[in-house]
């Protein structure tokens, strides 16, 4: 029971305790579902949400699903996003907003002025807490700091000569309701009136019956994408001795040579202060209540996250199971599914979870398979279905995924087993093997990114002129056959080194160790980064560098360290070269301990498969022009690989894998198991076991090696 998948449950209607029981009992015995997240949703939920009556249906339900052994999910809305207590998506009552009004989303806004010295400037300042207050010589970018030349809300300053920008950076209350994600004791008000109010009633359920938390869609381009928080200069101090006040035109400008890295400091700032503020306070408290937090982000999709999750990595630092979503409108979740499975990798988190089917429509079973197939090869093991209804009559986001839409009826209790099948074998604390690391280029990302771009903050922002890193990161998969995890620029600082011509990440459930390290057009990077790049080299690693190569650094006065490194890895260029980047042209270089490296100015997937598959001994090989999904993890000491076979045709192929084995196939879709029949041969001095593979269309099956 425990493995079947947990699909959303919307309440959107009047809802009566009797009606639940019978739906749930129906969910489980004919669709296979094995327990539920509970949402209110729309104008026509009642009993009033958080009420006396509210709680009182609840707890019924909670009876319900111990009687039934269903497990349940405590989300924490009433509608959608977290953070409003039923303010959007829902009746619109805002309710934190009512009971915390000081608590809500703060804006950054910027005013200016132009001013000629030598003169003398007397001017009140805009409405709003004064967050910087800076003059710019609009020629040489000379930044002076007038933030403490401010009395009684008016400016005095003495101008010197020139022409210059006054600049006032002023933090003020946008007309958002929801809670301030960056602000941990903001956020622990929002616990206290959604989260805690479910503990102080139902305790005894925690960790039994209640087993998880969820949140949904918070993200950061709200307030116009300008998300800030009164805390952020003093943060700031704590982190790195002196205010950021200088910084703030950077938010907006190009300042000269230092803008790449005080906008690093400035936006890692801000999604440190969302991931520790929202994310970490949510999953503190839910761990310490016996639960295991998830939940996701909005617009996961955005090749340019700074204004949205800020970095769709590191925000799921602190949580349990980091998670997506895959909803309709054209939105390409499944080029991201690696990003956040990467996340769980990274800190050694052994659940990925994914939202899944939303607003799609009344998509084919078939179709479904294929999703679900596709995101369990990229590290899923966790899909939530969305969604089944209370009111199947009034359903806001097609598919609704019961045993009462004849769409579904029949296909869906053998599709639920299939998830479960899989759910068995991947949910588990395992180990990932791949043989490529791709650096997540996240401070050439913040180095670009500036507020009010000419997208909607919804989307961005802005587009990062030549980012490369999703294109690359999916032609590994789709066109290579090759598995890869992202890695975040902290965790390779903090928890990586370079032994033997492989790169190790020291985990204790998900150690790595990766062959070949990619740098996807990286302008800016951090100097520890880099030098540990040109280390991974001299120890005899594989690098490639895609569209261009690093120039500058995230910290100050750090561009010459990383333009140094680079050189030591390609030393024809030694001599400086003009402008702001090294020449874009292909280079292969190499050293006595077997270290290669290489540019791919132009990172196609015959450029790719030209360089990448000769400096590997693969984990997995595949014919020619035929690769699958996949996924190899080992647990428990028994190597476990997942093929899925995503297209509508079949596959037939030899597939290889490192190592000598005897293999047992196990089929996902029947739930049968037999011995394989294998050969063997040496390739490059090392054993493979070669597998006859021969998948259905839009099928799937586990091979298991002791």
């Amino acid at each position: 029971m425990k493995y079947r998948p947990q699909p959303l449950y919307f309440w959107n209607d009047t809802v009566k305790a009797e009606v639940v029981a019978e739906q749930m009992k129906q969910l489980r015995d004919h669709d296979g579902y094995g327990g539920f997240s509970i949402l209110g949703f729309s104008k026509n939920f009642k009993p009033e949400y958080l009420s006396d009556a509210y709680f009182d249906l609840y707890g019924k339900t909670l009876a319900t699903a111990k009687k039934l052994k269903l497990s349940l999910c405590l989300y924490d809305e009433y509608g959608f996003p977290s953070g409003g207590a039923g303010a959007k998506n829902a009746d619109g009552v805002t309710r934190f907003k009512n009971k915390f009004p000081d608590k809500t989303i703060k804006r950054l806004d910027k005013f200016e002025e132009f001013v000629t010295g030598p003169s003398v400037v007397y001017r009140p300042i805009p409405a709003g807490k004064i967050m910087a207050v800076v003059g710019m010589d609009t020629v040489t970018f000379e930044r002076y700091d007038l933030t403490n030349q401010v009395y009684a809300n008016r400016l005095k300053w003495h101008v010197p000569a020139g022409t210059f920008k006054i600049m006032y950076f002023t933090l003020v209350e946008d007309s958002d309701p929801l809670v301030d994600y960056l602000d941990p004791a903001a956020v622990k008000d929002f616990v206290s009136m959604t989260h805690q109010a479910y503990f102080e009633r139902f305790h005894a359920s925690f960790g039994k019956t209640l087993v998880r938390s969820f949140f949904d869609e918070p993200t950061m381009y709200r307030a116009k994408g300008r998300m800030w928080t009164a805390k952020f200069n003093d943060e700031f101090r704590d982190r790195y001795s002196y205010y950021p006040y200088l910084l703030y035109p950077a938010l907006w400008y190009n300042i000269g040579p230092d803008t790449e890295a005080d906008r690093n400091l400035l936006f890692g700032l801000r999604t440190e202060l969302y991931a520790l503020g929202f994310t970490k306070v949510l999953s503190d408290w839910s761990v310490g209540h016996m639960l295991q937090a998830t939940g996701h982000q909005d617009q996961e999709e955005v090749v340019n996250p700074v204004s949205v999750s800020g970095d769709l990595m590191k925000v799921f630092k602190y949580l349990d199971i980091p998670g997506i979503d895959k909803i309709g409108g054209n939105r390409p979740a499944e080029r991201f599914y690696k990003i956040v499975s990467s996340a769980a990798n990274n800190w050694d988190k052994p659940y990925v979870m994914s939202e899944t089917f939303g607003a799609m429509g009344n998509l084919s079973i078939d179709t479904m398979y294929a999703i679900a197939m596709d995101q369990y090869a990229k590290g899923v093991n966790m899909l939530l279905p969305h969604a089944v209804w209370y009111n199947d009559k009034n359903v806001t986001f097609k598919p609704e995924l019961s045993y009462r839409n004849p769409l579904y009826s029949e296909g869906l209790p053998a599709f639920n087993k299939y998830l479960s099948r899989l759910n068995v074998v991947l949910q588990a604390p395992a180990r990932h093997v791949a043989d490529v690391a791709v650096l997540y280029p996240i401070n050439t990302l913040q180095g670009e990114h500036h507020f009010d771009g000419p997208l909607k903050s919804t989307f961005g922002g802005m587009l990062i002129p030549r980012t490369d890193y999703v294109d690359v990161s999916n032609l590994l998969i789709d066109s290579l056959g090759m598995d890869f995890t992202f890695l975040h620029p902290e965790v390779f600082s903090s928890n990586c080194t370079s032994e033997n011509g492989l790169l190790k990440l020291h985990n204790k459930m998900n150690p790595e160790s990766w062959q070949v390290l990619v740098l996807p057009s990286v302008k800016t990077i951090t100097t520890t980064n880099m030098v540990d790049v040109r280390k991974f080299y001299e120890a005899g690693g594989k690098v490639v560098f895609t569209t261009r190569l690093p120039w500058k650094a995230m910290e100050l006065n750090g561009d010459s360290i990383v333009q140094t490194a680079v050189r030591g890895i390609f030393p024809e260029l030694t001599k400086p070269t003009p402008g702001d980047s090294f020449p874009d042209i292909a280079m292969e270089v190499s050293n006595a301990a077997g270290g290669k490296a290489y540019l791919i100015p132009n990172p196609t997937a015959a450029n790719l498969r030209a360089v990448i598959p000769s400096v590997v001994v693969p984990d997995v090989a595949f014919e020619a022009g035929k690769p699958l999904e996949y996924i190899h993890k080992v647990r428990d000491g028994n190597d476990i690989y997942f093929f899925a076979n995503t297209r509508f045709k079949p596959y037939t192929g030899v597939v290889a894998l490192k190592g000598e084995y005897l293999l047992t196939w196990m089929d996902p879709h029947t739930g049968k198991s037999v011995k394989a029949l294998t050969s063997s041969i040496m390739r490059q001095n090392q054993a493979y076991t070669l597998v006859d593979m021969k998948l259905e269309a839009n099928r799937s099956i586990f091979l298991v090696a002791k």
